[in-house]
């Protein structure tokens, strides 16, 4: 029974059949095409895959991905970088001119002398970094030790091949 649909199924698909468009006030026959549904099938596959594909170029690769929502314009990720690089330089020049306000005050209270106060001294005390871990952790001396003894023995390996090469 199976075997009797699958069978009615590829005739039909494969059966050919005409399409004709003729003008209805003469009959007069316009054009034809000898068609199968397999045939029509697989024209209106590639071109809704093809259709997709285009779209989906044209919205890749022009400015119309702007208006899908989540893109933002290239223009506008520029701005942004650059304004976050202003304001970086602009933060560590306010730090600098605060330090330097304080050395000023400093010398004007009488808590400093004037001949110990340098600009160039204060604002070096301004770009110390603050809160920086510089000791290694338990997992990074670990790691470096593998790591040193991964080379310590590719260098032995090395150095048996060259011996092996002068005999």
């Amino acid at each position: 029974m199976a075997k009797k649909k699958k069978r009615n199924l590829r005739k039909k698909l494969f059966i050919k059949n005409r399409l004709v468009i003729l003008n209805e006030d003469t009959f007069e026959e316009i054009f034809s095409f000898r068609l199968t549904l397999m045939n029509v099938f697989v024209t209106f596959t590639l071109g809704g895959i093809f259709l997709i594909l285009v779209t989906t170029f044209i919205i890749a690769f022009t400015p119309l991905r702007e208006f899908i929502p989540g893109y933002s314009s290239s223009e506008l990720k520029k701005n942004a970088t650059k304004l976050a690089i202003k304001s970086d330089s602009l933060e560590t020049a306010l730090k600098k001119n605060e330090a330097y306000i304080k050395g000023v005050q400093k010398v004007l209270k009488g808590e400093l002398e004037y001949a110990k106060f340098n600009k160039d001294s204060i604002l070096a005390d301004a770009d110390v970094p603050t809160d920086l871990n510089m000791k290694a952790s338990e997992e990074e001396i670990k790691l470096r030790e593998d790591v040193a003894k991964t080379e310590k023995e590719s260098g032995e390996s090395k150095t048996k091949k060259n011996k092996g090469d002068k005999k």
